[in-house]
């Protein structure tokens, strides 16, 4: 559930033709991709080159994500973009006479986090989470949190498995009130903060994006106490139990840095391949005793 209702939002129907008023590109609809508190994606065909367009009446939200897609442009983070290339910005009058505000992005082809884990392995979870928030981070060195952050607004792209984030809506100035969120990533939902937007927001949102791939169906807050409740639901992932000191860390507003985060996650991770390496040493070590032992009692009764 959005903190806004979908009011400005407009159903277009497969093949439309959507042209720009000053720019005069057009741009052929072909299905819809995704919906929110501003707007409604359509994806769409340019020239035979997919794009993603975002539609509303709301001119003034769509100019602010325009100039934060404006402002990402030339941001990378290990060679890989805080979000959507931008194509084009323009106005567009339906023929009832209604006039549209669109602007038309890169559309990232991959599939979301939650899916790329259930189809590759948990193994894969931890480096893509790395990826994650150092993209975070350097948003909010920028002066944002992303704040809407969701499983459906983070993209694993195909071929070299790097993360995306689509869908700046709620990307919200340090300081301000967050003006989009969904009630589940949402720890002012949680009862365990406010929606003033500062990077413990958005570290929230990652635990439970974690959570959502071994909850998918989600789950609702009680009149409990819900920093009991989410530390139990990651204890109960006990394929990630070595994370969980780090989630819970987050869950509380421990990290004032995404970076810190990551560190910590790395750390654990290190720790973790230690621990590994020195099982394996003891068990090559104990086959060896035992080997060696079994060569000594068959010399012996061979000579016996």
């Amino acid at each position: 559930m959005m903190n806004t209702a979908n009011a400005s939002n407009i159903k277009i129907r497969k093949g439309t033709m959507i042209t720009g008023k000053w720019h005069r590109r057009t741009y052929e609809v072909i299905k819809p991709i995704g919906s929110g508190a501003v707007g409604t994606v359509y994806l769409c065909k340019h020239h035979g080159q997919l794009v993603a367009l975002k539609t509303s009446r709301r001119s003034l939200s769509m100019t602010a994500e325009v100039q934060v897609l404006k402002m990402l442009a030339n941001e990378k983070v290990q060679d890989s973009r805080l979000g959507p290339y931008l194509f084009d910005v323009d106005d567009w009058m339906t023929d009832s006479g209604i006039t549209y505000t669109f602007y038309v992005m890169e559309f990232i082809r991959g599939i979301t986090l939650q899916e790329y884990v259930k189809k590759n392995g948990l193994q894969q979870l931890v480096p893509l989470l790395r990826q994650l928030l150092l993209q975070l981070d350097k948003i909010h060195q920028l002066g944002y949190v992303f704040g809407d952050l969701k499983h459906e607004n983070i993209i694993v792209t195909y071929g070299q498995p790097t993360i995306r984030l689509i869908d700046v809506g709620g990307t919200t100035l340090l300081g301000r009130s967050v003006k989009e969120y969904t009630n589940f990533y949402d720890r002012a939902y949680w009862r365990l903060g406010t929606r003033v937007a500062e990077p413990s927001y958005d570290l929230f949102a990652v635990v439970m994006v974690v959570l959502t791939i071994f909850y998918p169906k989600q789950f609702t807050r009680t009149n409990g106490n819900s920093v009991d409740l989410l530390k139990r639901k990651i204890a109960n992932m006990k394929q990630l139990r070595h994370l969980a000191p780090v989630l819970q860390k987050a869950i509380s507003g421990k990290y004032k840095r995404a970076r810190q985060m990551e560190l910590a996650i790395l750390s654990v991770r290190h720790r973790k391949r230690r621990h590994t390496r020195a099982i394996q040493s003891y068990i090559i070590e104990g086959i060896s005793i035992l080997m060696a032992m079994l060569i000594y009692v068959l010399i012996y009764f061979f000579y016996l």
